[in-house]
Parts: C-alpha cells; sequence; structure tokens
C-alpha cells in the first residue's frame, strides 16, 4: 500500500491592488464562516507586492498573525470566462458577524482547495452527462441523456404510480436547488417516495422539538456565548462547529459560563471545558432521556424550576389541543401532541407523570447510563439552582445529532420539557436549539403527499414513507438520487447495498447498446421484471451509487461555479456567487431537474437563470424561518434582482425571517421565539408577515406544549441492541478536520495523509485485552444487525415496539463487516469504540440497525454493536507520514 505524502507549496502570490474581491460564505459547517475572494489573471504574471500600496489588502507583510495572510492551501488556479486567473480565499477580515476575529475552522481554511483546477486532485470531477453502456459509464450530449431518463420516467409514473419513482436528495446544497428539486418530485411527480439525504422519511429531525414549539434554530450563535450554564447534547462545537466553539462558546468559559457536555466520549472541547470547571456526563450510547428526566426531576423535587416562565408560557391539556377541530388529527404534530402518550394538563401533570417514573430516580438513570450519580445533581444545580440574591441562573440547551439520532422522539420530548421548566426559551442566554450539521439550504416547492405514503401507525394515523423498507420491498422502479451517498449513509448498509446490487446490476436487463431507443427499452423492461434504474447526480463520481448502479450519471456544478444562496445556524441569509467557470458540462442541479422536467412534459420549468429560481421560491419562504419574500420586494422597488439586493448585505448577510419597516428599509431577526420582542400594534404592513415564531412558539395558542417522554417506546431496542458477551457499542461522529463523506477532503492531500481510512478508538483496557495497539488494523464486526423488512400498516398499539416487531417477523438479523486502524486512548469507556461516522470505503454505519423510531420514522445511527479482532499491522503503525495516534482529549 502506497502512503500519501503531501508536499506543500512554499510560495503564495498575494492579490494586487486591482484584483476583483467577491464577498462568499464557507461552504461546509452550519457556521458558515464570511470569506472574500480575490480573483486576478494569470496572464502576464501579474501579482501583488509586500508593500501596502502593492496589494489587494492594503497591508504591510508581515502581517500580524490574525491579519489577511495567505497559507499554501489557500490559492488556486481556476477559470473564469475561459480564462485562468489566481484565486486567493481567506476568511473577510472585516465582517461583524460570524467570524468577525477573522478565523476559520481547517475546513473553512482550506476552501481553496475545494474549486476545480485539472491540476490537482480535483480533476476527477465530474464533466460530461454519462449513460451506462455495455457495463461502462460512457460521456454523452445533455439531450441523449435527458430524452432516456424523461422517457423511462414517464414510463414509471405511467405503468407502476407515482411512487414507484423515488428522489433522494440533498436538503442543504442551495435553496436554489432545492426548490427546484422539490417543485419537480414533489407537486409534478407527486411521490411520496421522496426523503433527503440524512433519513429514511421525509420527516422532521427533532419531533419533540416541533411538538413543543421550538424551532430547531431559533437562537443567536450570541445566545449560547450569555448563556450562565450551557447544557450541550450530543456533540461537541469545537470539533464539528469550530468557529462557534473557539469564537462564542470558548470566551464564555473563560468568562466563567458552566458549560456540561452529555456525550459519550471525552473529546477536545470536552477536555477544554473540563479545564475550566465544566462537566461531562459520559453515558453509554442511547441512554440520554433518563439521565434529562432525571435531572428535570432533581429540579422539580427542589422547587428550582422557573415558576414564573411556566405560568405564562406552558399550554394546559385544552389549550395544547385548541383548534384542531374533532377526529385523527392530519399531521404528525397534531397527533403526536395531542395523543394521550405524550400529552400532558400543563406543569403539574407533567410533575406527576415524571416522578412515577422509576427511571427518572437519579439512582436508576445513573446506572442504565453507567454515569456517577452526583453528576446528575451537579448538572440540575447549575441549569436551574437559584443564585444567592434569587435570581435565576441563565441556562440554554444545545442539542445534535449524537442525541437526537439515539432515541428521536424520547430524547427530544424530554430535552424539550427539561429546556420548558429551566425557562430556556427565547431570551437573550435563554434558548433551546439544535447546534446543526450541514447549512440551511431548504427551500420547499412542493408539499409532501403524505396521504399517498403506505405507513400508519395505530389509530389511523399516517407517517410519511421509509424509502430504505420501500426499497427493500421491491417497490421502488427508479431511484433518482441527488447529492448524497445514499447507502453508506443509511443504516444497515452492507445489506442495503446487496438490495441494490440485486435490483440494478444483477437485474438482466443490461444496456447493451449505443442505440437511444435500444437502451430505452432495455431499461424499461428492467423496471418491469421488478429491478431498478438509477439517475445519479452529483459533483463526483461515488461510489458505489454512480459508479456501479448509475444508469444515467448528471454532471452537477456546485460551490463558486454558479451564484447561489442560502443561511446558516442562525438563520443569516447570504449570496454565494459565481467566481469561476464550472469544469466541462457540469450544470446547476437547478438546471439539470429544469430540463428533465420540461422534457417529460411537466410546466413552469422556464428558469434562465438561478435568481428566476429564487424569485419565483421566495414566496414559499413566507412564514419560514428563512423567510426572505421582503428581500425581493425590497429589490424589485429598486429596480434590482434579488440576488443582487442580497449581495449588498455581503458577509453581514441578514437574518431570517426578514421584515419591511415603515421607511421601507428591511430588518432582521436575531431570535425565534423572542418574547422580548415587540412588533408593530397594527399589525403587519404591504406583503410582511408576521410569523407566530417571531415572539410565540410554534404551537396553536403561541406557548410550549409539555410532553413525556416514555422510556418504554425505546427501552426494548435498547435493552436488545445493548452489547452482550464479546461485543461493544459501536458508535460515530464528526471529526474536526473532515466533512461529511469526505467527497472533497478526499481530493486534499493534507487531509488525505492525516485520514487515509476510517479509524475506531478504543480504551486501553480493552485494546490490552483483545492484543491491539495504536495503528493496528482491526475488523469490526457483528452477525446481529437488526433490519426492519416490511412496510407494515400498524393495527394494535404496540405493533412498532421492537419487541413486537421481532415476535411478528418483521426483524431479520444481518451481518456486517468493516476494516478500521485503532486508536487505542482513554477518551472512550471500556465497553464502547468511536469511528469516523462517514468514511464511504469503511462506512461505521454497516453496524447500526436498520430500525427507524416508531414515532418520527427517523433512525437510530448512532447506535450500534459489534466486536473487534486484530488484524495485524497497518501501514501508520511505524511511520510517520499519515494518521496520528496523539490524544484529542486535552486542552
Amino acid at each position: 500500500m502506497s502512503t500519501p505524502y503531501y508536499v506543500p507549496e512554499e510560495t503564495v502570490p498575494l492579490p494586487p491592488p486591482d484584483a476583483d474581491v467577491i464577498s462568499t460564505a464557507c461552504d461546509y459547517c452550519i457556521v458558515a464562516c464570511g470569506y472574500k475572494v480575490y480573483r486576478w489573471p494569470v496572464r502576464g504574471g501579474h501579482q501583488g507586492g509586500p508593500l501596502a500600496d502593492q496589494n489587494a489588502f492594503g497591508e504591510d507583510f508581515p502581517v500580524n498573525p490574525l491579519g489577511p495572510w495567505i497559507a499554501p492551501n489557500q490559492h488556486n488556479i481556476v477559470l473564469h470566462n475561459g480564462e485562468p486567473h489566481h484565486v486567493v480565499i481567506i476568511p473577510d477580515k472585516d465582517t461583524e458577524f460570524v467570524n468577525y476575529t477573522g478565523n476559520s475552522s481547517i475546513r473553512g481554511g482550506a476552501i481553496a482547495q475545494k474549486v476545480y483546477n485539472p491540476q490537482t486532485p480535483t480533476r476527477d470531477r465530474l464533466k460530461s452527462p454519462m449513460v451506462r453502456m455495455f457495463g461502462v459509464l460512457m460521456p454523452v450530449t445533455w439531450d441523449f441523456a435527458l430524452d432516456i431518463a424523461a422517457e423511462v420516467g414517464n414510463h414509471v409514473l405511467e405503468k407502476h404510480g407515482t411512487n414507484a419513482y423515488n428522489v433522494k436528495t440533498f436538503s442543504y446544497g442551495y435553496m436554489e436547488n432545492t426548490y427546484a428539486i422539490t417543485k419537480y418530485a414533489l407537486r409534478h411527480v407527486r411521490t411520496a417516495n421522496f426523503t433527503f439525504h440524512d433519513t429514511p422519511s421525509d420527516v422532521t429531525s427533532t419531533p419533540g422539538f416541533r411538538d413543543a414549539g421550538f424551532d430547531n434554530f431559533g437562537p443567536s450563535y450570541d445566545d449560547w456565548a450569555e448563556a450562565d450554564t450551557l447544557l450541550i447534547c450530543g456533540t461537541d462545537p469545537y470539533e464539528t462547529k469550530t468557529i462557534l466553539f473557539t469564537d462564542f462558546i470558548m470566551p464564555a468559559i473563560q468568562g466563567g459560563q458552566k458549560a456540561i457536555f452529555m456525550v459519550p466520549r471525552r473529546t477536545t472541547g470536552v477536555a477544554f471545558a473540563e479545564k475550566n470547571g465544566g462537566l461531562l456526563l459520559d453515558i453509554q450510547p442511547g441512554t440520554d432521556l433518563p439521565v434529562v428526566l432525571a435531572i428535570a426531576r432533581v429540579i422539580v423535587e427542589n422547587g428550582w424550576q422557573d415558576d414564573a416562565w411556566i405560568r405564562n408560557w406552558v399550554n394546559s391539556k385544552w389549550e395544547s389541543s385548541s383548534g384542531f377541530g374533532q377526529g385523527t388529527r392530519n399531521t404528525p404534530w397534531q397527533w403526536r401532541t395531542t395523543w394521550g402518550m405524550f400529552q400532558t394538563d400543563g406543569f403539574e401533570d407533567w410533575k406527576e407523570w415524571l416522578l412515577a417514573q422509576d427511571y427518572a430516580v437519579p439512582e436508576k438513570a445513573a446506572e442504565i447510563a453507567q454515569i456517577d450519580v452526583q453528576k446528575i445533581y451537579t448538572a440540575a444545580e447549575w441549569m436551574a439552582k437559584p443564585k444567592a440574591d434569587g435570581t435565576r441562573p441563565k441556562t440554554s440547551v444545545m442539542i445534535e445529532k449524537g442525541f437526537y439520532w439515539s432515541n428521536n422522539t424520547g430524547n427530544t420530548n424530554a430535552i424539550s420539557a427539561l429546556g420548558i421548566i429551566v425557562g430556556a426559551g427565547g431570551r437573550p442566554g435563554q434558548v433551546i436549539g439544535r447546534a446543526g450539521g450541514h447549512q440551511r439550504g431548504g427551500l420547499r416547492g412542493g408539499g409532501y403527499p403524505r396521504n399517498k405514503s403506505p405507513e400508519k401507525l395505530p389509530g389511523r394515523r399516517r407517517r410519511a414513507m421509509d424509502t430504505d423498507r420501500y426499497l427493500m420491498g421491491g417497490h421502488t422502479r427508479l431511484a433518482h438520487v441527488i447529492g448524497t451517498t445514499w447507502v453508506q449513509a443509511m443504516c444497515g448498509s452492507q445489506s442495503l447495498q446487496a438490495k441494490f446490487d440485486e435490483l440494478t446490476t444483477r437485474n438482466p436487463h443490461q444496456v447493451m447498446s449505443f442505440d437511444k431507443k435500444d437502451i430505452i427499452d432495455t431499461l424499461k423492461r428492467r423496471a418491469d421484471s421488478g429491478g431498478m434504474v438509477v439517475w445519479n447526480q452529483d459533483i463526483y463520481l461515488v461510489d458505489p451509487i454512480g459508479a456501479r448502479y448509475a444508469d444515467i450519471v448528471f454532471p452537477a456544478s456546485g460551490w463558486g461555479e454558479e451564484t447561489f444562496t442560502r443561511a446558516n445556524g442562525e438563520r443569516r441569509l447570504r449570496l454565494y456567487p459565481k467566481f469561476y467557470d464550472a469544469p466541462g458540462e457540469a450544470k446547476p442541479d437547478w438546471w439539470i431537474i429544469a430540463q428533465l422536467a420540461r422534457k417529460m412534459g411537466f410546466e413552469g420549468f422556464d428558469w434562465q437563470t438561478s435568481n428566476d429560481v429564487l424569485e419565483e421560491g421566495a414566496r414559499h419562504s413566507r412564514g419560514s424561518r428563512k423567510d426572505f419574500n421582503m428581500v425581493l420586494v425590497a429589490a424589485r422597488r429598486e429596480g434590482k434582482t434579488l440576488h443582487e439586493k442580497l449581495g449588498e448585505f455581503g458577509t453581514n448577510g441578514i437574518q431570517g425571517p426578514v421584515l419591511m419597516l415603515e421607511d421601507g428599509s428591511l430588518q432582521g431577526t436575531k431570535r425565534l421565539h423572542d418574547t422580548t420582542r415587540t412588533l408593530p400594534e397594527t399589525g403587519p404592513s404591504g406583503a410582511n408577515v408576521f410569523n407566530k415564531k417571531l415572539t410565540h412558539f410554534n404551537t396553536q395558542t403561541g406557548k410550549c406544549n409539555l410532553q413525556k417522554a416514555p422510556w418504554g417506546l425505546f427501552s426494548s431496542y435498547w435493552e436488545w441492541l445493548k452489547p452482550r458477551e464479546g461485543e461493544i457499542w459501536i458508535t460515530s461522529g464528526r471529526i474536526n478536520e473532515r466533512w461529511q463523506s469526505g467527497y472533497d477532503d478526499r481530493r486534499r492531500p493534507y487531509i488525505v495523509q492525516r485520514w487515509p481510512e476510517n479509524w475506531i478508538e478504543l480504551h486501553p483496557g480493552f485494546a490490552e485485552a483483545h492484543g491491539i495497539e495504536s495503528g493496528d488494523y482491526v475488523q469490526v464486526y457483528s452477525d446481529r444487525i437488526p433490519v426492519q423488512t416490511d412496510t407494515i400498516v400498524g393495527v394494535e398499539g404496540d405493533d412498532f415496539d421492537f419487541a413486537k416487531l421481532l415476535k411478528n417477523g418483521h426483524i431479520e438479523l444481518t451481518r456486517a463487516s468493516i476494516t478500521a486502524v485503532a486508536i487505542v486512548t482513554p477518551a472512550v469507556k471500556e465497553n464502547m469504540g468511536y469511528m469516523d461516522f462517514l468514511h464511504t470505503a469503511q462506512p461505521a454505519n454497516a453496524l447500526s440497525g436498520r430500525v427507524v423510531d416508531w414515532i418520527s420514522g427517523n433512525y437510530n445511527y448512532k447506535m450500534g454493536v459489534g466486536q473487534v479482532r486484530r488484524m495485524g499491522e497497518s501501514p501508520y503503525k511505524k511511520q510517520f507520514r499519515s494518521m496520528s495516534f496523539a490524544r484529542r482529549d486535552i486542552a
């Protein structure tokens, strides 16, 4: 095996004073730091000099450490209008918000390496549409590929029905693209066989938040810093949202903020918090709920709850149910909030329920989670005990995927209740929300047709389709996969991949012709025979969805190659302008969808520019957290395009929802649910929409729903899954240096050298007992990966409980095995292994059970089990060019 060897550049050109300067934002994590692109022609060798009047920064070099210096990773060469140009991409040193110190993460700091340059590893960007003929993907024209896709797509719709046509897509890849995709899939194809990249069903990621009335992204970044106590569940913001931690949370901790982390391993951010007086609730995977409720129990038993807040902002049972009318509730949040399993009659009723649950007793919760019980009492005191002067601590609650993908409904119900009783909701430094993963680029162009889903829960409650189980059942005849790795990104990924193999490559109807009609007829026969055809739309050829299964590959353009728009984790809307040419024939996703839709006979896809798409979509943003319709109103008054108007805000952006004041100026929204905000008594003027979430919560009355969180809905699965003899928990998450699946990280020599393969953190005690050392190859395997097999209709109240599914034959036990490089560290407990969450060659999700949360339909990605055995030494064990086995849990 060869080892990558990174050779950095030693000199980087400075941009000259006449370089083009373009404001943009980072493409990676939710924080979305502001950046500046400096662009100038390569022709003529024109470059900036070290004196202030010789460069675009107006600075004498060398500069101070946080000044506008350029690292080798921040320079590249691109084509602009067909001519080679230098680009230097660095944090905006003048921005007032987000990365206001001019700082960047390692991901954003190297974003210049993302752009296409055929002299770098990005040379394998998709540049042409391709059709698989004779088993090989061959370049073709756009018309050739789109004609085939349109005719086969219409055939599937006409012969097999709309639900046979699947669309699996990203939810974050800019509003222009997501609007076009959802308009196509949901308003025109009208398929219920639709979902986003991170879930098998088109459902809310945080059902408990939705039902309590909390928006996922209500807080501002300042609110995390202004809290006296910050409870962080299921994430380390340093590893995953670096600037949010270093520029907001870290200074707050240094200033006395009490940070409580609830995660199953010690990370860099945890170590920093502990060093500065913080606390780690080092729970076992999936045991968050008992610990959260135990903290709540200590609070109410001591009378530390925020009585004034509860009195003013918590619904009674009648208030929760009001406004819904009679009969079956039509949407999941309606039936969940009025279902006796969760609904309460306000605080006293909820308190009575809480005190009756044995798993909420601190000692019992600590036993389940295997933590020191004193930590529960300490957390409760920090979060809610009044200070000596009688004032309450300002407490905020932050959650992310490690928390809500480990008992989805139960955990989010429990944390919502805890947040409510400590008064976390809509006030400066007193908020509750998600930390976030990717940026918020979703804009709905159509509503999900839930009435067409076959999924029903007891009581005629309809849930969105589980697209994985539908495919496993052989019902999906065409899969249109856009910007996601589908197979590795889902649970039980190896058995899912086997089904893809069966339906595509192992189907007898394979294209063995170059004739368009023959290709179309062959693909129709495959769909008609019970097989599946696949279109894949991406910027790189992804294995296996594109490389092995796709019959057609559409090359997409991305960041910097088209002008796009999206928001960050505090709803800050920014323009991401085009600054260089897309490679070859690559086109933006909205364009690809529009051409396909038109060839299929759908109307309303005659857009000429990405601005056209966003202007059409603006009215669909009304009432949402990103409402930017008034920016369009202002733009038209001023004779500008929507993109031009958004561009005027630069890297500062403007926070949605956006309102227009009487003088015509635009006003953003710092936080949602802002009970301190006063809106005009005369109501909204002009085209303004006063979203209820501006000043209240997202319920019928505008107050919060305080809901139960029964452990019994999840405990049968947890008890069955938890490690048996020879097994340990296998969980996963992000690491600072890599982003998501590493789709372009793998084209950065430094990152490839740093993390060439997946790894697994193992405790020294476990490692010694199994003869494992850091740098050894290990096999992580299991023969009991539970997979829910059927699309079933619930009849009885417990039909979807795991024990009942198992008893009734709806659970199949499958096998999985992946390899990894061992990292021996005390950062994890002895009965747990921790891996990179989406290393596509060695996906940790292979070990996670493909069984959904039966209330919401989401997966419990963070819960897997397996055995570990040593295979031998890796190439990294005795040389120091690749990987590092240094501890990360130090500060």
